[in-house]
C-alpha cells in the first residue's frame, strides 16, 4: 500500500477489528459461492492482484484463495453494497470448487422442513485436494 490511493477504502465502514465481509459471487452463473472476511491489506491486495486475498479470523493471517487447494478466485469486479459495509467479488472460480468441502458453493446446505439438507454434491474429496491440515 505504497503510493496507491487508498482513499476508496476509508469510505468502507471496517467494524472494530477492522474487518469487513466479503462475497465472492462467480461471474457467470451469479451463484453466491462462499463468505469470507477481509481487512485493509487483503482488499488491497486484491484489488491489486486481481486474485481474492482474504483474512483468516482462526489463524490471524492473510489467505490467498487457493493457496493449498490450486482453487484460486480470479477477481474481475469489486462492488460495495448502498452502506459500504460490505465488499462484493465477482469472480471466475478456477477448477469449479469454492468450498473446503469440495463443492461449487460453500452455500450447499438448504432449509427443509425445520431441518439443513446438503443440496449440492461434493464434487471432489477434500482429502485429494487439500495436501495439509489448513483448508482454503
Amino acid at each position: 500500500m505504497n503510493d496507491i490511493n487508498t482513499e476508496w477504502m476509508d469510505s468502507l465502514k471496517w467494524n472494530d477489528q477492522g474487518l469487513l465481509p466479503a462475497i465472492a459471487q462467480d461471474i457467470e452463473s451469479n451463484e453466491v459461492l462462499m463468505m469470507a472476511w477481509m481487512n485493509r491489506e487483503a482488499l488491497m491486495l486484491t484489488a491489486e492482484t486481481n486474485q481474492a486475498v482474504y483474512w483468516s479470523r482462526s489463524r490471524g493471517k492473510l489467505w490467498r484463495k487457493g493457496e493449498s487447494s490450486g482453487h484460486t478466485q480470479v477477481v474481475a469486479d469489486i462492488r460495495t453494497d448502498c452502506d459500504a459495509d460490505v465488499v462484493l467479488l465477482k469472480v471466475e472460480q478456477k477448477g469449479g470448487i469454492a468450498c473446503h468441502t469440495g463443492r461449487f458453493s460453500c452455500f450447499y446446505q438448504k432449509l427443509r422442513d425445520f431441518s439443513w439438507v446438503e443440496s449440492e454434491p461434493v464434487l471432489k474429496d477434500p482429502g485429494k485436494i487439500y495436501h495439509s491440515k489448513e483448508t482454503s
